[in-house]
């Protein structure tokens, strides 16, 4: 009866919209109250308020946040998009492919969604637009292609995943890479099916010559040295998680440097998003550690496991249900929020099924894209309706198929786990 009224209010309190880490604490603390008295709490409170915020390990998130942030000001972002059109412009529906391969480009250097969305919708939905696309196929790609910033690495929220399932960062962001890749091509060929069934979707875009070709790749040098420097070091053991991450830190500033963008303007607005978002996401952290421990005070965890251990049924059938369970939640939760209420009760049952945890990561962050730009919640699909000055019914059905082409590579991915294992497996640090 405890944990059912605990739940309900936390459904509740996230109903009228009370901050996601706020809501979580005040439940997890409400349930704890609930279980053992008011000294049960405060003395649970008084022993766990810094450890989970203290870790080493979280150190990594605000330095990938500011180095997402000098990026996002450096103003590269026109660049990236200027250097794919030049190379794969000249081919049907070349501006989208070019949104796509700028969107990799930027996710692999910015760890945010929303930002990566906003960004390439302000870039490129006007280029298409005069170009003459189909702006509801347009609007709708670049909303999904925003989404690969939660894959490619250095993606922020991996490492949330990996503070809250208490796995190896590094061995989490680097096996985000292929499976970022996989979606790539997977928008790429779902707009060419598209283009291809009905060619006035979008025309052929003009050529470029090599010498401009060659130009291009000067701009988008820094981008993949930054990649490089940050996923390359921790894939080879040079450097921890957290050492990567400061190096990207001090990688976006020189972007600004080098760009003359780093006005004291942008500087104090970069800290202060990073802040903002660390603190956020800090906050997020502690509220689940509050409410996981309740959780663990009324054993409804280890209740949960040994039931469903005890199913006669495939651990993939089970995947595929907890599986439906995230799309839905993703229909309608942030995914921070999806991941600090379910990670500490769902990865005990995966890790009793016998599935591998840094595979689960995956593919859970995989299912929130979807979420992204599903409505009624799709928070890429408003930003880049609103960047793009398009009406928000039309973005979400744009988004549509290439939604479901995330969904047929989720299904490659339980099919075949090894892809996304394979990376990791590979590392030659930790």
């Amino acid at each position: 009866m405890l944990v059912a009224s605990v739940i309900v209010l936390l459904f509740v309190l996230l109903l009228i919209r009370i901050p996601v880490g706020f809501a979580i604490g005040i439940t997890g603390a409400v349930g704890l109250w609930g279980y053992g008295g008011l000294p049960f709490l405060t003395g649970m409170l008084e022993a766990a308020s810094h450890g989970p915020v203290a870790s080493y390990t979280l150190s990594a998130i605000p330095l990938f946040v500011l180095m997402a942030q000098f990026v996002l000001k450096s103003g590269i972002t026109d660049d990236l998009f200027d250097a794919a059109r030049a190379w794969v412009g000249s081919v049907p529906g070349g501006l989208g492919v070019a949104t796509a391969g700028a969107g990799a480009l930027f996710a692999a250097i910015s760890g945010s969604s929303t930002a990566a969305a906003a960004t390439l919708a302000t870039t490129s939905t006007d280029e298409m637009k005069k170009a003459g696309y189909d702006m509801r196929m347009a609007s709708g790609m670049v909303a999904v292609v925003g989404t690969l910033a939660a894959m490619i690495p250095p993606s922020i929220i991996l490492v949330f995943y990996a503070v809250l399932a208490e796995q190896s960062v590094g061995k989490i962001l680097v096996a985000g890479f292929l499976p970022g890749a996989f979606v790539t091509v997977a928008l790429i060929a779902t707009q060419m099916l598209l283009i291809w069934r009905n060619p006035a979707l979008a025309p052929r875009g003009e050529r470029h010559s090599w010498a401009a070709k060659l130009r291009t790749l000067v701009a988008a040098a820094p981008v993949l040295a930054l990649f490089a420097l940050v996923t390359g070091t921790v894939y080879f053991g040079l450097a921890t998680p957290t050492e990567a991450a400061a190096l990207g830190g001090l990688g976006g500033l020189l972007f600004m440097v080098f760009r003359k963008r780093a006005t004291r303007e942008r500087l104090r607005s970069a800290a202060l998003e990073t802040v903002n978002s660390t603190v956020m996401i800090l906050m997020i952290i502690f509220g689940a550690y509050i409410f996981g421990y309740f959780l663990t005070v009324t054993r409804v965890t280890p209740a949960l496991v040994d039931t469903v251990a005890g199913l006669p049924v495939p651990p993939m059938a089970i995947f595929a249900l907890i599986a439906l369970m995230y799309l839905v939640l993703g229909f309608f939760m942030d995914q921070m929020a999806i991941l600090a209420l379910t990670v500490p009760v769902v990865l005990p049952v995966v890790e009793a099924l016998g599935l591998d945890p840094i595979w689960f990561g995956v593919m859970v962050v995989l299912i929130a894209e979807i979420g992204l730009v599903t409505p009624p919640l799709g928070l890429n699909v408003f930003v880049v309706a609103r960047a793009a000055r398009q009406p928000v019914e039309q973005v979400f059905r744009g988004a549509a198929p290439f939604a479901v082409a995330i969904l047929v590579v989720v299904v490659l991915f339980a099919a075949f786990p090894d892809l996304v294992l394979w990376l990791p497996n590979s590392m030659t640090g930790d």
